[in-house]
């Protein structure tokens, strides 16, 4: 990783390595990519003093998507970095400035207990310091240019960050979830990522072409950390286990109860993945690890499911 390219565990879950964030800094001018909870602003604030930056300095926090684990402590925040302007997709950024819907619909799922723990409160985000990023889009820090591309898929106001001057993309939740305990011999096991509610393995698998097309030397995630070397291998295989997943989730769509088999079939693909790629013990640690993410992708393939009319469609 790039010394200009910092890593920022946020502690989601209390569960390390787990969900990260990133900060850019440029002479000393800085932005952050994701930032976590209401519980992870000190730990962002930390990672600055750490890295020698002012809170003055931070000239942007920019948010993949307005999931909470990515983007729920932006407006708390903002509080602390006076300068600084928080960019989201368009579709995003209604939910960030008043982001009553979020909380209520999180906390119908969550539970008010569980949702404080995990999440906090949300701040909303001064509408006059958010800037809605169009496709294409450009930000400049300190001279070095930020591409801001839209990549659907898992989420409609997904987007992913391009550094020219490291080759390399902030991925959010496009490029799937890969966590260091499954690097074999220094090379990335990754899976997808379908969690609910706005899966789309069309726009999925358009969005992980997009960054390929770029010939990135890097993918950084939020969930968890830099996957370099082969980035193409990992993104084609992303693509295949899109496929993958779609078709078990059709063919289990009208299971007796379907929700705990695609769990089972999930589990099943994720574990004869995994020992493919040559990761010990795949059939005890891909379910202790993935066992959250094999829980929502399973939902996600669900709402989708449901959304097609469990209609099998042509990928």
């Amino acid at each position: 990783m790039s010394g200009d390219v910092i890593l920022v565990d946020t502690g989601f879950g209390d569960r390390p390595a787990f969900c990260a964030a990133w900060l850019v800094v440029e002479q000393g001018r800085a932005a952050f990519i994701d930032c976590g909870t209401l519980h992870s602003v000190p730990r962002m604030l930390a990672a600055l003093d750490a890295a020698g930056v002012a809170h003055d300095a931070v000239d942007y926090v920019i948010a993949t998507h307005v999931h909470l684990d990515h983007a729920g402590g932006a407006g708390a925040l903002l509080r602390e970095l006076p300068t600084a302007t928080l960019v989201v997709h368009p579709r995003g950024a209604p939910h960030l400035v008043d982001p009553a819907r979020l909380t209520a619909s999180a906390r119908q799922v969550y539970g008010d207990a569980l949702f404080e723990r995990s999440y906090g409160s949300l701040v909303p985000a001064p509408a006059e310091r958010v800037r809605a990023a169009a496709d294409g889009e450009v930000v400049e820090l300190a001279g070095r240019p930020l591409l801001l591309a839209h990549t659907p898929g898992h989420a409609l106001h997904h987007l992913s960050v391009w550094d020219e001057r490291s080759r390399a993309w902030f991925t959010g939740d496009a490029f799937g979830i890969s966590y260091r305990e499954f690097d074999v011999g220094g090379r990335p096991f990754a899976i997808p990522t379908t969690s609910p509610v706005q899966f789309d393995p069309l726009q999925m698998k358009d969005s992980i072409r997009r960054l390929l097309a770029t010939r990135p030397l890097a993918c950084h995630l939020t969930h968890f950390g830099t996957v370099a070397g082969d980035v193409q291998r990992v993104g084609l295989r992303l693509v295949e286990q899109v496929d993958a997943m779609v078709a078990l989730a059709q063919f289990l769509a009208d299971a007796p109860d379907r929700h705990a088999a695609l769990v089972r079939a999930l589990t099943r693909l994720y574990v004869d993945r995994a020992r493919i790629h040559g990761v010990a013990d795949p059939e005890r640690r891909v379910p202790e690890l993935l066992e959250m993410d094999i829980e929502l992708n399973a939902q996600g393939l669900a709402v989708w499911l449901d959304r097609q009319g469990r209609r099998a469609t042509p990928l």
